[in-house]
């Protein structure tokens, strides 16, 4: 067979082949929320490893989701031993409780429940939040928009960490109000988008990446580089996953480490190249991906990514889905991917199987079958679901087990648009001559000019 330079695939038939041209989301918070490893490789993720990536309470909410998820029971106790040791640092004894009834004793007893702990904690936050108040009323009074949006901030604040994440969303959407500078603004807009994101309010997310980025003042790298990645995940949760390629493709090497508290440049590697599979052509593969030199920096922190993507792109579709399916496991412990794994790979894979089918006449679908790691029934069907769905232009014999290229006829289409163009060029010059002659005749209306 003969394939055009792009298609690597080789043997298929013996034929000759040719080129074929708020409150209630608290207690949901509280729930383990889907949390894993981004960037990961295909072994058993190290979890020590993994959340040194990032900080704050994504950090514990990651080793939660992954104690819930994982299979392996050590992974699970290490998971919620890190978690209780990174909770006690903090001032949230909601979680503190929570953790400690997943524990439920099996890490000894010095991970049961400290009830003077806890106690110290609490009483602690009602007297910080009772002093809250009253400065927060002493600026009310004096009527001091600055101390009022520091007020309404420093509540934010407090309610954050103490795991309220609805009230501490409002009191930022208050501070709106009080802002006078675009760097309050862009604050404002960042602690939002913070607490949005883990109230899974994706809405809330695009509505204040697009009022950050409308400030009159240009941003600075970083905080572009920020709103990117908020913008990036918005589109994910909603499955607009070439919108989403974009934003993470956008991002700046400038992030590195500075929003550890939403995501890892780990993260935006595996995100925008999972992304962009799934939903670029080839063109935009090749220009907005793999010669993306920003976007190359968070490549090379992934280098399972970066290799199944220029696998795809090389059409050496065995290698990659090894590297896909190597990596599945510790994607569907990722806190943002995990719900999207199965229709990511799945549109990765048909793109493969309409691109190894491209440039033939004809397809050998034992061979192809190979190819794909699969069986040939189950290759038909998947090929039977794509014609149907009108994604290949082709038809199967199923008794030789050859893919048939439904081809156009060259040669009919030719004359059938030679046919047409003499129409309209008929048309055409019958239209010019009947114009000619009325003017010729002095019978064109001129238009009545108007006073």
């Amino acid at each position: 067979m003969e394939a055009d330079d792009e298609a690597a695939p080789t043997p298929m038939s013996g034929e000759t082949m040719m080129p074929n041209g708020i409150e209630e989301l608290e207690e949901e918070l509280l729930q383990p929320r889907s949390g894993g490893k981004s960037a990961m490789s295909g072994e058993q993720m190290d979890i020590e490893a993994y959340v040194a990536l990032y900080s704050g309470r994504t950090k514990v909410l990651r080793l939660l989701f992954i104690a819930e998820q994982c299979e392996n029971q050590s992974m699970q106790l290490e998971a919620l031993r890190m978690a209780y040791d990174d909770i006690r640092k903090g001032e949230d004894s909601r979680l503190y409780r929570q953790v400690v009834q997943k524990i439920d004793g099996r890490l000894g007893p010095h991970y049961e429940f400290d009830q003077a702990w806890a106690d110290a904690i609490d009483r602690r936050a009602e007297q910080r939040k009772e002093k809250l108040e009253n400065e927060l009323n002493g600026y009310r009074t004096n009527l001091i928009k600055e101390s009022i949006r520091m007020g309404y901030n420093d509540f934010g604040d407090f309610y954050y960490a103490h795991g309220q994440i609805g009230e501490a969303f409002k009191n930022y959407v208050r501070t709106r109000d009080y802002c006078t500078t675009s760097k309050h603004v862009i604050q404002m807009c960042l602690n939002v988008i913070l607490t949005s994101i883990e109230l899974g309010e994706f809405a809330h997310v695009s509505y204040y990446v697009t009022k950050a980025e409308q400030t009159p003042d240009s941003l600075d790298p970083i905080t572009i580089a920020k709103l990117r990645c908020a913008a990036g995940l918005a589109h994910l949760e909603t499955k607009k996953y070439k919108l989403a390629a974009r934003k993470f493709l956008e991002t700046g090497p400038e992030l590195g480490n500075n929003y550890s508290e939403v995501i890892a440049p780990q993260d935006v590697a595996t995100y925008g190249g999972l992304c962009a599979l799934a939903s670029f052509d080839r063109t935009e593969l090749k220009n907005k991906v793999i010669d993306n030199i920003s976007f190359r920096n968070f490549l090379e922190l992934v280098p399972e990514v970066r290799e199944l993507i220029n696998d795809f792109y090389a059409s050496r579709y065995a290698s990659c889905l090894d590297y896909l399916e190597n990596l599945k496991p510790n994607l569907l412990l990722d806190i943002h991917l995990h719900d999207h794994v199965e229709p990511l790979y799945a549109q990765i894979r048909h793109k493969a199987i309409i691109q190894y089918t491209h440039p033939f006449i004809s397809v050998d679908l034992p061979t192809m079958a190979s190819a794909f790691k699969t069986t040939v029934a189950g290759l038909q069907k998947e090929l039977e679901a794509l014609i149907a769905d009108n994604q290949i232009q082709a038809r199967i014999d199923s008794h030789n087990k050859i893919l048939y290229a439904r081809h156009a006829d060259q040669r009919n289409s030719t004359f059938q648009r030679t046919l047409q163009t003499g129409v309209e060029f008929e048309r055409e010059v019958r239209a010019m001559l009947r114009r000619a002659n009325l003017i010729k005749h002095e019978h064109n209306q001129r238009g009545s000019r108007k006073l």
